[in-house]
């Protein structure tokens, strides 16, 4: 499985405003309403079968819709639904779909477009990235796993404009869930007629939000967002186009910022000292994060002492206090701040505790064992990131603390772009990657159960840690307290047992934003920029 959203990754996270900068053309009337915007990574795809990557991800979420949005205050809201009912046991939603919502091309968006593209989600013949995100709609673990067909999960067209859902156990979270990429409907007539390359270009897609994309020939660093005239709520869309261009180079993005041209710009780690005392500066913590995932089909890899070893070897603190001037050290998949229990207020991070901190001694010993069992006292490992100027520094700081503090160890890093890297990381070709990831809804579930960790449904097959996910999703639905215990206990087996992912840190989120950008949405759940609310003054 690969890494879920998100996001992924290694889109640097940190410093990064990631993706996104924006500001009106060339210091122009703002009347005008267009923004220019860089992002510091290429884009992969507009099929929200396939995404992975955090620019993808943006892409998405201003062009497509689902039953829910994100409101002006991050809140969930009704979006391509006009109404729900719930059923008494909240295991059923029944949604009436907005009769005047069209995609871009002037079809209408039914409930058969759900159907489709959920029930293409998870198919395994898709192999999508994304497809533990429907582990709570009925039958979807089982799809999954090639035991039902996709014809079986618990979504239904009661009519065309009537979306039935059914979920395994009631979820709080529901809603929130909703609003995510991989829950947007796809216009069947247009994927069907494109096929496998359905998404691989703007034109090779249609759009039912606010926003379409245009220009983007699947390859290429420059590519638009333009408002959709076919879109249900067009009087509320400002803007009217959205220019982007990849610009990786932190000191080409900050003279760009200077000079007018960009009004969002994003910092990376070399340059946020240089700009914390300028107009617009502005930084906060993010529930993004870094992280490093093993190849477990390899030897060396594969050893769970190796893995350890690797785990507990690098200085987290030296790392977000110096190199990366943001963020804070991780020691469990779930980051800090992020989801608090229900009954007694506490952080879950607390509660769980460190599971993987930087530990020199216990590290040592673990390398010993690895050494050992696999018979071999010197190693020459692969370390797989993106070429970003973040991703670099943070693979080259691992690099050398891996090399410094596992003696006999060699780690060679390979820095390729992102597109390049995902798919290098699809096809099991590395031996460690690191990347980031961002959720998707709050509830520690959406780290535990894919956090961004490549591979995990296929390969990591820990029968208690299985077991743990079933009963937080099953026999304690509905019961918050032993369900927080019990994914406490399922993250424990992951990381503290098998270190089947190694935790790096907790991303921060530092930009420059001109005064005249307003409306302007972060979501709350990292990095990606909402464009629906951002009017020029």
């Amino acid at each position: 499985m690969k890494k879920g959203l998100l996001i992924l990754a290694s889109i640097v996270i940190t410093s990064v405003a990631l993706l996104s900068a924006c500001g009106k053309s060339n210091s122009t009337n703002g009347t005008q309403q267009v923004l220019n915007v860089a992002t510091s990574a290429e884009m992969a795809t507009l099929n929200t079968v396939k995404y992975s990557d955090t620019t993808s991800l943006e892409a998405l979420q201003n062009s497509f819709e689902g039953l829910y949005r994100f409101n002006s205050k991050n809140k969930p809201v009704l979006a391509g639904a006009s109404s729900v009912t719930v059923s008494k046991d909240q295991k059923t939603y029944t949604f009436n779909l907005r009769k005047n919502a069209k995609w871009s091309n002037g079809d209408p968006v039914t409930a058969a477009d759900y159907v489709y593209a959920w029930r293409k989600m998870v198919d395994p013949a898709s192999a999508s990235p994304n497809s533990q995100r429907f582990e709570p709609i009925k039958n979807g673990t089982q799809i999954a796993a090639g035991k039902l067909t996709p014809d079986k999960l618990g979504i239904q067209a009661l009519g065309k404009y009537k979306l039935q859902i059914t979920l395994e156990s009631p979820i709080s979270y529901f809603s929130e869930l909703m609003t995510g990429a991989p829950f947007y409907p796809q216009d069947e007539k247009v994927a069907k007629k494109y096929g496998s390359s359905y998404g691989t270009t703007s034109a090779k897609a249609v759009y039912n939000g606010p926003f379409v994309v245009t220009n983007w020939t699947g390859t290429n660093l420059k590519w638009n967002y333009v408002r959709n005239q076919n879109y249900w709520d067009k009087k509320a869309i400002k803007l009217k186009k959205v220019n982007v261009q990849v610009v990786k180079d932190a000191a080409t993005g900050g003279n760009l910022y200077r000079t007018n041209k960009l009004d969002y710009v994003m910092l990376t780690t070399d340059y946020i000292k240089q700009y914390q005392r300028t107009s617009g500066y502005h930084s906060k913590p993010i529930p993004l994060i870094g992280y490093l995932s093993f190849n477990t089909h390899r030897s060396a890899t594969a050893n769970v002492h190796f893995r350890k070893a690797i785990a507990m070897s690098f200085n987290k603190k030296t790392l977000t206090n110096n190199i990366l001037q943001v963020g804070s050290p991780l020691n469990g998949i779930v980051p800090k701040n992020f989801v608090y229990n229900s009954k007694t207020g506490d952080d879950y991070r607390q509660n769980a505790g460190n599971l993987l901190s930087y530990n020199l001694k216990a590290a040592r010993a673990q390398w010993a064992q690895a050494k050992q069992e696999l018979g071999k006292d010197k190693f020459t490992i692969q370390l797989l990131t993106s070429d970003t100027a973040d991703s670099k520094q943070i693979g080259e700081y691992l690099q050398s603390q891996l090399e410094t503090n596992l003696p006999g160890l060699t780690v060679e890093v390979r820095s390729i772009p992102l597109k390049s890297r995902l798919a290098a990381t699809s096809a099991y070709n590395f031996d460690i990657v690191y990347g980031t990831w961002q959720p998707d809804y709050a509830d520690p579930v959406n780290f535990i159960s894919d956090g961004g960790q490549y591979h995990l449904n296929d390969d990591y097959q820990n029968s208690n840690f299985r077991k743990l996910l079933n009963q937080a999703a099953t026999t304690y639905a509905t019961d918050p307290a032993k369900r927080w215990n019990t994914l406490i206990q399922a993250e424990k087996q992951l990381l503290q047992t098998d270190a089947f992912t190694a935790p790096v840190y907790q991303g921060g989120m530092s930009y420059l934003l001109k005064n005249k950008v307003k409306g302007l949405q972060i979501s709350p759940y990292g990095t990606v920029l909402f464009y629906r609310n951002v009017e020029l003054k």
